[in-house]
């Protein structure tokens, strides 16, 4: 899914710069869109399904939450609170694959890793499963995939973002 940036995006649109500067957003959008690196597991003959394929450890509550504890040890780098770095970069790597359980193909998220390796979807899952690779990506079913990821994501996002901007713009 290109989708997985509308979220931190999101959220610092809502919070203002402020809060969310321009290194730490970068951080953000980085760790919404690393837990698909996964992918590079393929190349050394690691299935799909196992732990350590596409869309298991690296899409776990847990993965998400090292990822925080790396950007809150480089807090003052990213130029922001330590609790800032961890709570925005956690919620953006954690976001990745609560967007990828609303997407109708796959083997599920594993979500919940090391506790358990079942993989998980969520009862709704609006979002048509994005091909692997460039070249699918850039045929009529990706053109699919990109409308299903405006309507279902980006288009909500933009308008709690837009929202969120308007309320903090009152005040």
């Amino acid at each position: 899914m290109l989708t997985h940036p509308a979220v931190p995006l999101a959220i610092a649109a809502a919070l203002g710069q402020k809060v969310i500067g321009p290194r730490l957003l970068l951080a953000g959008v980085a760790g919404s869109i690393v837990p698909d690196l996964d992918v590079i597991a393929f190349r050394f003959g690691i299935a799909y399904g196992d732990i350590a394929g596409h869309r298991g450890i690296t899409h776990s509550l847990a993965f998400a939450a090292v990822l925080g504890l790396i950007a809150l040890a480089a807090a003052r780098p990213l130029q922001c609170s330590r609790s800032a770095a961890f709570w925005f970069v956690t919620v953006c790597t954690a976001s990745h694959g609560l967007l990828d359980m609303l997407t109708n193909g796959g083997h599920g998220i594993a979500l919940l890793w090391p506790m358990t390796d079942e993989r998980y979807f969520f009862p709704l899952q609006v979002i048509e499963v994005s091909p692997i690779g460039i070249r699918p990506l850039l045929s009529e079913r990706g053109l699919r995939v990109l409308s299903s990821e405006l309507v279902c994501v980006w288009l909500p996002a933009l308008a709690v973002a837009a929202t969120a901007y308007a309320l903090r713009r009152r005040r």
